[in-house]
């Protein structure tokens, strides 16, 4: 294809500029918690698994080459490439929404949003994969909407059926694509109910969560009953709903939040009109549901902000209709104002990761660095070689055998523990505890050796993730042996502790 358009050729530059910043800084920051979890989906390819269906597996599956190449830089590609490939999407729904400029405008606010472009963009999140899914189905909708033909058109509905299913294959709330668009359906297009199209492209959604539900099946519903006990608590929590606005603000850049709420303002008072009254109806129906879904949630239980993310994205072609009306510019000063905001908080975040002096979390020694967020990007590197080096004298020392394993009670530490430390030095990570504790380390252990009665262990507890480890392991050991200390040392100081401890004596 040509790229003769100002604004198409514009696009691409985004695209790959904002490609190329990511793709360098993934070597220098280690992966997060989150991402070295998902990480144990790919190691274990399955149906579905104990928090999220399989796509982001499959991706890390894929960018590593079938784990043949595994590193921050590949497992983080695959995140990359989707939010390439998405504002690109975001850029066509924009000009068949109004025009062009329109959908330069989505794509910068695409990219300037610190969900879409790093959080699903940038680190390798189930909303990773979902992304390409749910704005091709975001284009798709609007294609059907704005040419009346394809209403009639099987092959375009077959296609936005899969889109959405395969978005939900990626994240169960993938589904609010169908709930949006069918409250759009019911606003704007009633006489679409009789359209037979509609129901089999439904049909198709749900047949794409057959591993979904076959692997619960097997697995007595257990994703349901576990998250289902994440949203049933009673009274009123403001807290968690404070958190919940605060977190979006934040989340979606302060500055394109801002645009996205002038814009509704402007909308309301009607300042801002539509050539077809259909597609402010398809925004807001879009959007409007799944942030009152997210809200009332967190009305009554603590919430993660990323969760409503994807509602936030349909407001990004309100935000660029009003721009559209009010500026010209190629770059819109708010526009540059919120790159410049973006840009500023990565290079401080890298920097803080890489070079604080201090921990920002407990000062306490028994739970050093306890919520201190740099602590999850850093640090695992250097503690695996430390590791190493106690493990190879243990064994010729004979204190440990080379095959002893690490167990672990937590899914955090335990997924840091399987890609730095058991990963490279080829060691097993068994985990030991309650499911709800463990997740996927439960799966993993059908895979790996058990332990034998009276086999000792290693286990690894980072100060900023403390456990009672007397009380905790106890039952299943004879003796703990007191912890060897090993220092993370950043900018020439010690921001966290590694206690490693000798477990002897496995009870059977």
């Amino acid at each position: 294809m040509a790229l003769t358009n100002t604004y198409t050729r514009k696009t691409v530059l985004l695209i790959i500029i904002a490609a190329c910043i990511k793709l360098a800084v993934s070597p220098f920051l280690e992966l997060g918690n989150d991402e070295v979890y998902y990480w144990t989906y790919a190691i274990r390819p399955d149906w579905n698994y104990f928090d999220h269906p399989p796509m982001v597996g499959l991706l890390i599956r894929f960018t590593t080459f079938n784990l043949n190449w595994v590193s921050e830089l590949s497992i983080r590609l695959g995140s990359v490439l989707c939010a390439a490939i998405s504002t690109w999407f975001i850029f066509k729904t924009g000009k068949l929404i109004s025009n062009e400029r329109v959908g330069w405008y989505s794509a910068l606010l695409y990219t300037a949003s610190i969900y879409t472009t790093f959080i699903a963009g940038f680190f390798i999140l189930p909303d990773s994969p979902q992304m390409p899914f749910y704005t091709a189905a975001l284009y798709v909708m609007v294609y059907i909407i704005q040419k009346r033909n394809e209403v009639n058109s099987w092959s375009t509905w077959l296609v936005l059926g899969l889109l959405i299913g395969l978005a939900a294959l990626c994240k169960v709330h993938g589904l609010f694509l169908w709930v949006g668009f069918g409250l759009f359906i019911l606003i704007k297009r009633r006489d679409w109910l009789q359209n037979p199209r509609v129901y089999v492209a439904g049909i198709l959604s749900l047949l794409c969560l057959l591993p979904v539900l076959y692997w619960n099946i097997q697995n007595d519903f257990i994703t349901y009953k576990f998250h289902s006990g994440r949203v049933t608590h009673s009274g009123l929590d403001i807290e968690s709903f404070g958190r919940e606005l605060l977190g979006e603000l934040a989340y979606q850049n302060p500055i394109v939040y801002v645009l996205i709420i002038i814009a509704i303002i402007s909308f309301l008072r009607g300042s801002l009109r539509f050539r077809q009254s259909r597609i402010k109806v398809w925004i807001f129906s879009m959007s409007i549901p799944m942030l009152f879904v997210f809200w009332g949630v967190a009305l009554r239980n603590p919430t993660l902000p990323h969760w409503s993310g994807p509602a936030f994205i349909p407001l990004f072609f309100l935000a660029a209709l009003w721009l559209d009306k009010n500026t010209k510019r190629l770059m819109p000063i708010s526009i540059g104002i919120a790159f410049g905001f973006i840009i500023s908080a990565l290079i401080a975040a890298t920097a803080l990761v890489k070079l604080a002096p201090r921990n920002f979390g407990s000062q306490a020694k028994e739970n050093y660095g306890e919520y201190c967020p740099t602590l999850d990007l850093s640090g695992w590197k250097d503690f695996s070689i430390s590791f190493d080096s106690l493990h190879k004298k243990d064994i010729d020392e004979k204190i440990m055998t080379p095959n002893t394993p690490i167990i672990t009670n937590k899914w955090f530490p335990g997924a840091h523990i399987e890609f730095y430390v058991a990963r490279p030095l080829k060691m097993n990570v068994i985990g030991m505890g309650e499911l709800t504790d463990l997740h996927q380390f439960v799966w993993l252990n059908k895979d790996r050796p058990k332990l034998n009665t009276n086999q000792d262990a290693y286990l690894i507890v980072p100060s900023n993730l403390p456990v009672d480890v007397l009380e905790a392991y106890s039952k299943w050991f004879r003796e703990v042996e007191k912890p060897i200390i090993i220092d993370q040392i950043r900018s020439g100081a010690v921001v966290r502790y590694f206690y490693v401890y000798r477990m002897r004596g496995y009870r059977g």
